[in-house]
C-alpha cells in the first residue's frame, strides 16, 4: 500500500510540475508532494493569497491505474471564494495529509528495519556462539574420552586380578561346602558311634582347619590400591619424630610409643592407650642405653628395635626388663647421613614390620646408594634374605612395607604420592601412582602397622594415621 501511494503521489507531482506551468505560462512553478505538498513560487505571478490557488478541472484513471488530473490556473481577478479554488485547496490538503501519513509509515518502517537488522546481527552472533559451543563440546568430549581412556588403562591390569579373585571366591565356597559336609558327618557320628574312623575324621578336620588358617592369613595381605585422608591424632613434639603401637601386642593392649627428634635423644614415652595418648600427658619414660639415629624405630613383640646413633648397629631393647636383648651390625649399610631419605635427619636405616615380620631398609656403596631390603630375624637380628633395588635412597621421601612389598614415596613435602613398589616375593618392581594428602607439608616418618592396617606418620609435629585399602588375592595353589 505504501508503494502504491508513493507511486500515485509521484505521478501527481511529476504531472503538475510539467503540465500546470504550460497551462498558465509559468516556467518556475512546481508542486512538491513528497515534502508536504507546498507550492514553490520563484516569481510574483501566482497569487499570494492561499484562497487564490489552482483548481482541479477533472480527474480520471488510465489503463495502468495512474491518476490523470486536469487543472486550470485561476484568473488574477478570480474571487478567492470560487468553488474550484476550494476544491483544489482540499485536494492539496489531502495530498498533504497523505504525505504526512507516508512519513509516519516511513519512520515506522525504518524502525522496523532497524529492529530486523538488530535481530539479524543477534542471530548471526548466536550462530557464531553455537558454532563455538559445538567446537567446545567436541573438545570437551575429547577430553572426557581421553580421561576415560586413561582410567581404563589404569584399571586394565586389575582384570586378571579380578579373574583370580572370582576363582578364589569359588574356593571359599568349596571350603564352606566341606565344613557343611563335616558338620553333617559329625552329627551322624553322634548317633552312630563307630560308624566312622574317628582318627581319620579328626585328620580331615585338622587339615581343613589348617587350610582355612592359611586362607585367612592370605586375606590379611594384598596389593596397596588406596590411602585415606589423614586423621590427626595429636599435635606435639618437634618437627621430626616417630610414634607407633606394637602389632604383636596381646589382645586388649593398645600402648602407644613416642620418640621425639631424630638424634641425640634416648628417652621413649609409653602411653597406656591411644585414648591416653590423645587426651593426656600421662606416660612412662624409658631410657635407652644409647641414643637413636633417624626416625626408623619400631616396637615389635614387646621390644623396641632402633639404629644406634652414628653407626650401622641395630639394637633390640626389651621394654619390660629394660635390657638389651641383641645387638648386631647391618653389614655395609650407610649411616651418619650417608644414604638418608630426601628430608635428611640421619634416616639412613629404616626398620619396618609387616605381616611377614621385621625388615631393614637402607643403602650401600655396593649397590651404588640404591635401596637395599633385608628380612631380619627378630630374635637374632640376622639377615635372612636381601634384595637390591635400583631406586636411589636419597630420592625417596619415605618408605614402608606391606605384605612383603616395599612402597616408596616421591617426596616428603608438598604434593606427595606413592610411585614405586618392589615385590620381594617376585624380586620385581613397578611404578605406580597412589596419591595421599600431605596435610602439614613435612613427613619425617611413615610406617605400616599390620594389626591396625594403617600408616603411622609424623608430619611436621603432628601424629597422623592413614587407613589403607588392600586388594586381596588368594591363589589356590598356595593353600
Amino acid at each position: 500500500k505504501i508503494g502504491v501511494v508513493l507511486s500515485t503521489m509521484a505521478m501527481i507531482t511529476n504531472w503538475m510540475s510539467q503540465t500546470l506551468p504550460s497551462l498558465v505560462g509559468l516556467n518556475t512553478t512546481k508542486l512538491t508532494a513528497a515534502t508536504g505538498g507546498t507550492l514553490d513560487r520563484s516569481t510574483g505571478v501566482l497569487p499570494t493569497n492561499p484562497e487564490e490557488s489552482w483548481q482541479v478541472y477533472s480527474s480520471a484513471q488510465d489503463s495502468e491505474g495512474r491518476c490523470i488530473c486536469t487543472v486550470v490556473a485561476p484568473q488574477q481577478t478570480m474571487c478567492s471564494r470560487d468553488a474550484r479554488t476550494k476544491q483544489l485547496r482540499q485536494l492539496l490538503e489531502k495530498v498533504q495529509n497523505m504525505s504526512q501519513s507516508i512519513e509516519v509509515l516511513d519512520r515506522r518502517t525504518q524502525r522496523d528495519l532497524q529492529y530486523v537488522e538488530k535481530m539479524e546481527n543477534q542471530m548471526r552472533g548466536l550462530e557464531s556462539k553455537f558454532k563455538q559451543v559445538e567446537e567446545s563440546h567436541k573438545q570437551h568430549l575429547a577430553r572426557q574420552f581421553k580421561a576415560i581412556k586413561a582410567k581404563m588403562e589404569e584399571l586394565r591390569p586389575l582384570i586378571p586380578v579380578l579373574e583370580e579373585y572370582k576363582a578364589d571366591a569359588k574356593l571359599v565356597l568349596q571350603f564352606k561346602e566341606e565344613v557343611q559336609n563335616l558338620t553333617s558327618v559329625l552329627n551322624e557320628l553322634q548317633e552312630e558311634i563307630g560308624a566312622y574312623d574317628y582318627e581319620e575324621l579328626q585328620n580331615r578336620v585338622s587339615n581343613l582347619e589348617e587350610r582355612l588358617r592359611a586362607c585367612m592369613q592370605k586375606l590379611a595381605c594384598g596389593k596397596l590400591t588406596g590411602i585415606s585422608d589423614p586423621i590427626t591424632i595429636k599435635t606435639s613434639g618437634s618437627r621430626f619424630g616417630s610414634w607407633m603401637t606394637d602389632p604383636l601386642a596381646p589382645e586388649g593392649e593398645n600402648k602407644v610409643w613416642y620418640m621425639d627428634s631424630y638424634h641425640n635423644n634416648r628417652f621413649v614415652r609409653e602411653y597406656k592407650s591411644m585414648a591416653d595418648f590423645m587426651n593426656t600427658d600421662n606416660f612412662t619414660s624409658h631410657r635407652l642405653p644409647h641414643p637413636w639415629s633417624g626416625t626408623g624405630q619400631v616396637v615389635y613383640n614387646g621390644s623396641i628395635y632402633f639404629n644406634k646413633y652414628q653407626s650401622h648397629i641395630i639394637i633390640r631393647f626389651d621394654l619390660k626388663t629394660e635390657t638389651i636383648l641383641k645387638t648386631r651390625s647391618l653389614d655395609y649399610a650407610g649411616y651418619n647421613n650417608m644414604y638418608h631419605y630426601a628430608w635428611g635427619g640421619h634416616s639412613d636405616i629404616d626398620l619396618m614390620v609387616d605381616e611377614n615380620g621385621l625388615w631393614a631398609v637402607y643403602a650401600t656403596n655396593q649397590n651404588a646408594g640404591n635401596i637395599v631390603i633385608s628380612k631380619l630375624d627378630p630374635n637374632t637380628l640376622q639377615s635372612l634374605q636381601t634384595w637390591n633395588t635400583s631406586y636411589p635412597k636419597r630420592s625417596a621421601g619415605e618408605a614402608f612395607i606391606i605384605c612383603g612389598t616395599l612402597y616408596v614415596t616421591n617426596g616428603y613435602s608438598g604434593g606427595t604420592k606413592v610411585h614405586y613398589a618392589y615385590q620381594t616375593n617376585a624380586s620385581t618392581y613397578e611404578y605406580i601412582d597412589i596419591p595421599f594428602q600431605n596435610k602439614y607439608s613435612h613427613i619425617s616418618m611413615l610406617d605400616y602397622n599390620p594389626k591396625d592396617r594403617a600408616l603411622y606418620a609424623w608430619n611436621n609435629g603432628h601424629q597422623i594415621l592413614y587407613n589403607v585399602t588392600l586388594f586381596h588375592v588368594i591363589r589356590s595353589d598356595e593353600l
